[in-house]
């Protein structure tokens, strides 16, 4: 398999995506290329430095970087020679099998969506997050940010999309689904979860178990969380802050805060396009570049695009 890395994305970038490849490659010994995109005359004397080696190995030059603030689209269309554009260019035609960056997150979903394009029938792709669970479970919440307006179709679809990661990636056999609200009884809510709620009962590609509560994040009452992006991000930034929290209560290194931080998980992928796309967090430390490239390895070979395109045929 191949994977290409975004060596120029991310704050802390070059120099932690190159320890994340040495800290990758000094405990795999698998068959994966990795091809790393990013301005050689920059990334090249840190892979010596960090005594960085491979046959695996491969460096893509591209001397242009889409910075943080650009807007996304003029950005890609302009910076072609910019290793998100050239990632992408390399997905598209194959070259790759999964692209991975921490660089501008406007730009990666754009050129997922137009770049790599959605799978047919999935109206809108989505972003997730990772929750961990008090019993040492863990569970997936959808969207959490790309979707702020939905119509009840999208978050059914998220159930299906988000049921499939969570069997094929988080190995769970029969992910239970829930779906965000108010209250526990059908017809709580409000008019997008009422009108959503008899369409997932109704769905027979998942495990729908009724609604949850916010109460209910934490617990083991729903494998996979779906709801509006708005909703989403909010609950998201909320669940971030809790390491915060944990770290200045000197509390971060308990076996369960631990688990808030996002370097454990690396990047989230974007789920409903017929590749796999992973997006980093802007401050990705060397353990989330190593953890996204491990996470694309999942993805490649449960074939998990593909079984979502199944699903939606």
């Amino acid at each position: 398999m191949n994977i290409g890395l975004d060596m120029m994305g991310g704050d802390f970038a070059p120099l932690e995506a190159v320890k994340g490849l040495q800290l990758y490659l000094s405990g795999h010994r698998s068959a994966t290329s990795l091809y790393c995109i990013g301005d050689e005359t920059v990334v090249q004397p840190l892979l010596a430095e960090q005594q960085v080696t491979s046959p695996d190995l491969h460096l893509i030059h591209a001397p242009e970087v889409i910075g943080y603030h650009e807007h996304p689209t003029k950005a890609l269309k302009e910076k072609q020679r910019s290793s998100i554009a050239i990632g992408f260019h390399l997905l598209a035609t194959g070259k790759i099998d999964a692209f991975i960056s921490a660089g501008n997150t406007g730009a990666m979903l754009v050129g997922a969506m137009y770049s790599i394009k959605p799978i047919d029938g999935v109206q809108r792709p989505t972003i997730s997050t990772i929750v961990p669970k008090l019993d040492g479970s863990t569970g997936l919440l959808l969207d959490v940010g790309l979707n702020a307006d939905c119509k009840p179709e999208l978050l059914n679809q998220f159930a299906v999309l988000g049921s499939l990661y969570a069997q094929h990636i988080l190995n769970i056999a029969d992910p239970k689904v829930g779906l965000m609200n108010v209250g526990e009884e059908e017809g709580k809510g409000n008019l997008l979860a009422q009108s959503a709620y008899p369409l997932l009962k109704e769905n027979t590609l998942i495990h729908f178990t009724g609604n949850i509560e916010g109460r209910d994040i934490f617990t083991g009452k729903a494998d996979v969380m779906v709801c509006d992006g708005f909703t989403g991000n909010i609950i998201l930034k909320m669940a971030e802050s809790i390491y915060d929290i944990a770290h200045e209560r000197k509390l971060d290194q308990d076996e369960y805060f631990s688990r808030f931080h996002y370097e454990n998980y690396g990047g989230t992928p974007v789920l409903g396009v017929t590749k796999p796309v992973i997006i980093g967090h802007g401050i990705s430390n060397a353990k989330a570049f190593k953890n996204m490239i491990t996470l694309a390895e999942k993805m490649i070979q449960s074939d998990l695009c593909g079984k979502m395109l199944e699903s939606f045929k």
